[in-house]
């Protein structure tokens, strides 16, 4: 499983990882935050975006809902880390996440036989799993519908997922519950949101330079 190279400005930081406030219960009236979250983009993603989103400044990118929609259903692969703060089980934080998909996907008419099938298969591969504060929840959105999921102990990276599920809604949902319109994570939304927002306008100096530079020729 490869790691993508663009990172989320920082907001918070967890054994040496910095990440954004994320997903949270509400406890005895007090919001309790659960987990911080990154959400990481290959290269490839800035030539994607560039065309549509380099002239928008980072507060444009930030509140236009599209711009999100646009990483979540882009052709390119992203990858999602959520790390623990408080101890979850694996079994708590499917439960949730699965409500979620399916109350976004019965709301928009589109849930399936093949969603109920992923939401199944996604359950499964938490129903063993216990979290320590710490410990991360790895996933990798592949552009081609597949979603990765991966358990780590630390910081660490697994070479191999523990599950791979090949569902496209799911494979969506999943960092569309984290960044979407209702996502779970304004935080990470306006950190991705600055951060891309920089790396667009490097991009787009850097292909100014390319096209401005002289051409030799010889004769």
């Amino acid at each position: 499983m490869a790691e993508a190279p663009i990172v989320v400005v920082p907001k918070l930081e967890i054994e040496g990882v910095t990440f954004p406030r994320g997903e949270g219960l509400e406890i005895g009236g007090r919001f309790v935050n659960f987990t911080a979250i990154g959400v990481y983009l290959e290269e490839g993603a800035l030539r994607s975006l560039a065309g549509k989103w380099a002239a928008a400044a980072a507060e444009e990118l930030a509140g236009d809902e599209h711009f999100y929609r646009d990483i979540v259903a882009g052709p390119f692969e992203k990858f999602t880390r959520v790390t623990m703060l408080l101890p979850l089980t694996g079994q708590q934080y499917s439960e949730k996440v699965a409500e979620n998909c399916l109350a976004h996907w019965k709301a928009a008419g589109v849930y399936t036989e093949a969603e109920g099938a992923a939401v199944d298969k996604f359950k499964e591969a938490f129903k063993a799993e216990t979290f320590p504060p710490g410990s991360s929840i790895l996933f990798t959105h592949s552009p081609s519908g597949s979603l990765t999921i991966a358990f780590s102990s630390d910081s660490s990276v697994p070479e191999v997922g523990n599950a791979v599920i090949e569902n496209r809604a799911l494979c969506e949902a999943i960092l569309e519950s984290i960044i979407g319109e209702h996502g779970v994570s304004p935080a990470t939304k306006r950190s991705l949101a600055l951060r891309v927002s920089e790396l667009l306008k490097e991009f787009g100096g850097a292909k100014e330079a390319e096209v401005e530079k002289p051409v030799e020729a010889s004769a």
